[in-house]
């Protein structure tokens, strides 16, 4: 009965996950997972989890975790594996400017884009009769 409680109180539903209460291993910053690791109390009576006989035998030889490249604490000093915490990179917006186009200057594109769709279609219009004039005269050109 005991043992189902405490796996009860390690064991937490929430909506359909599963939490399991982990604790963090004071040497190596590893997670501890329910049933492994030990516990050891210090002279101060401070309780520390270790996750592994290899972290208890380094911890006690009082190893700098920080200088062990498989820790995190190393990982954390020489800025290795931080791509999820970080904010995302900024990216450059891009500046859009019209640009002036060989045989059409600025200010006839800007006149083309403001211009309203009646003044448009009238210009279309122009521009259609105007080529349908030109094609009449060649043709009394080529009949002469």
């Amino acid at each position: 009965v005991a043992l189902y409680r405490e796996a009860r109180r390690l064991l937490v539903v929430v909506g359909r996950k599963m939490v399991v209460k982990t604790d963090i291993c004071a040497f190596s910053e590893f997670r501890i997972y329910p049933g492994h690791g030990v516990k050891f109390i210090r002279k101060d009576g401070q309780p520390i989890t270790l996750i592994n006989s290899k972290a208890k035998s380094l911890y006690h030889q009082r190893k700098k975790p920080a200088k062990l490249t498989w820790t995190v604490g190393w990982r954390r000093l020489n800025k290795k594996d931080n791509k999820d915490t970080s904010s995302r990179t900024r990216r450059r917006r891009i500046q859009k400017r019209p640009k002036a186009i060989v045989g059409v200057t600025l200010d006839q594109l800007q006149k083309k884009k403001n211009e309203k769709p009646a003044e448009r279609s009238a210009a279309r219009e122009a521009a259609k009769r105007e080529v349908k004039e030109r094609q009449k005269k060649k043709a009394a050109k080529g009949r002469k």
